[in-house]
């Protein structure tokens, strides 16, 4: 059976570059028929934390991201690694070293200047049966190192196809530190092979990690998985995607109102377009379609603008009754609003989510539709007398009062049909009452249909906030 594994580190935030290979790695073992593995690589003791790992937990859930088996923690299976270790040493494909990382500081700085990269020397490897005993009884704290054979060492790769390393060029790398604790290589190693990993997706940054992995599973005589390196996730400008260029911790989406299913869509899209890049996918949609051979080689540049268009998208195809839960998940934001019935906030979200980007916005409609926060003193209003004077605004607003106050029932008919008669009546245009009811009611030249707008408010409220914005005229 094909097993996919997703291995974060708990020593920070799950970057949203993590979350794509998790992504990534989910979708194509659903296609397969296969298994997700998580496993926590929390080898680093000091800087790793179990508030780091809840967190990454939490992330992967939100976005619907599900395991088949763990999590494994790394920290629980040292004693699995040291016996691996010692294994390698006993039969000399592996030795004891014993350079303090001060020595091998101070001959990497007085080594030849035409040496780009320094390689750890193997003057441990020179040392002698007697000499190392010596030490030994001496309690001379050591490490244990991988000991490079010589030649090439290959694999293939689903993206980049076959790689090549000089074997000269990888330095005899720590597999076992001092602490008895195992370095990366030796842990992921033993773990893929114990957890019956067949295919490893992570990104080209761990390129040159693999060959000294594959390296490690040649010399334990174990079968290597299969690879695909995804290329790095850059911001805008072109760089390596960090906290500068905004977002990058998954729940910090969360928290900035993005919806799961438009993260994951986006995610899907960078380094592969599924069918409809317009389109918010279910994960299931999603697996049907992947494939490994559709990613790109080119590294995707993060785009913010199109994120938000899909959690338009999102927040549009939800369900307002859902989105009020989700929106209610905020304690104090559900404080500020409690004196209104879940029924006319489930209406107003209605109403106002065809314009909505993210969660947060739905908060100032809530101030200007629910508590009536109105300030007539802004750019719209600005733009709206680039059309219509003051006075034309108020005479516009009086007639429509008048009109309002006779219309029953008030229904979205009833209303369409009183205005645009009051508009012949008067002479003016449908557009001329629209365009200043809007503003009164709400303080904005944009927002949904005007007449849904007043079947929300009803008459009383309508014909409050037309006064409203009379008298607010008068006072200029």
């Amino acid at each position: 059976m094909i097993t996919v594994r997703f291995a974060p580190s708990p020593t920070g935030h799950l970057h949203i570059g993590g979350v794509r290979t998790a992504l990534f790695n989910y979708l194509f073992a659903r296609n397969q028929e296969g298994k997700v593995v998580l496993r926590i690589e929390d080898t680093d003791v000091s800087r790793s934390s179990k508030e780091m790992a809840d967190e990454i937990l939490q992330g992967l859930r939100w976005l619907g991201i599900h395991w088949d088996e763990g999590p494994f923690y790394q920290s629980q299976r040292f004693d699995l690694y040291k016996k691996t270790a010692l294994g390698l040493l006993e039969e000399k494909k592996a030795y004891r070293c014993f350079c303090t990382p001060e020595e091998i500081e101070e001959r990497k700085n007085t080594g030849p200047p035409d040496e780009k990269i320094f390689k750890y020397d193997r003057r441990c490897l020179a040392l002698t049966e007697p000499q190392v005993n010596e030490k030994l009884e001496q309690k001379v704290p050591y490490v244990i190192r991988f000991l490079i054979p010589e030649g090439v060492t290959y694999f293939k790769d689903s993206l980049h196809k076959e790689m090549k390393s000089e074997n000269a060029e990888l330095e005899d790398f720590v597999i076992l530190k001092s602490d008895d604790s195992p370095t990366y290589h030796l842990s992921v190693v033993v773990d893929d092979s114990d957890m019956g990993i067949t295919h490893v997706i992570r990104g080209d940054d761990h390129i040159s990690n693999t060959f000294k992995q594959v390296l490690l599973f040649k010399a334990l005589g174990l079968k290597p998985p299969k690879y695909a390196h995804l290329p790095l996730i850059l911001g805008p400008d072109k760089k390596k995607l960090s906290k500068r260029h905004g977002e990058t911790s998954v729940l910090e989406f969360k928290k900035g109102g993005y919806l799961p299913g438009a993260v994951i869509t986006y995610l899907s899209q960078l380094s592969w377009i599924p069918a409809d890049s317009k389109k918010i996918f279910t994960m299931e949609e999603l697996a049907r379609q992947f494939s490994l051979g559709k990613l790109s080689k080119s590294s995707p540049v993060f785009d913010y603008d199109k994120l938000r268009f899909l959690n338009a998208r999102a927040i549009q195809e939800k369900n307002s009754r859902d989105l009020y839960g989700l929106l209610v998940e905020d304690e104090a934001l559900d404080r500020k609003y409690s004196e209104y019935d879940v029924e006319t906030k489930v209406a107003l979200i209605e109403l106002v989510k065809p314009r909505m980007k993210i969660l947060p916005d739905f908060e100032s409609k809530f101030d200007i539709y629910l508590r009536g926060e109105l300030n007539y003193d802004n750019e719209d209003l600005v733009r709206l007398n680039e059309t219509y004077s003051n006075d034309e605004i108020k005479g516009h607003l009086e007639l429509l009062s008048v009109q309002l106050e006779q219309i029953e029932p008030f229904d979205r008919e009833s209303v369409e049909s009183g205005l645009r008669e009051c508009a012949d009546r008067n002479g003016l245009k449908a557009a001329d009452l629209i365009h200043a009811a809007r503003f009164a009611l709400t303080s904005e030249t944009v927002s949904p249909p005007i007449f849904d707008l007043f079947v929300f408010f009803g008459k009383a409220e309508s014909v409050k906030r037309i006064g409203g914005l009379i008298d607010y005229m008068e006072g200029r």
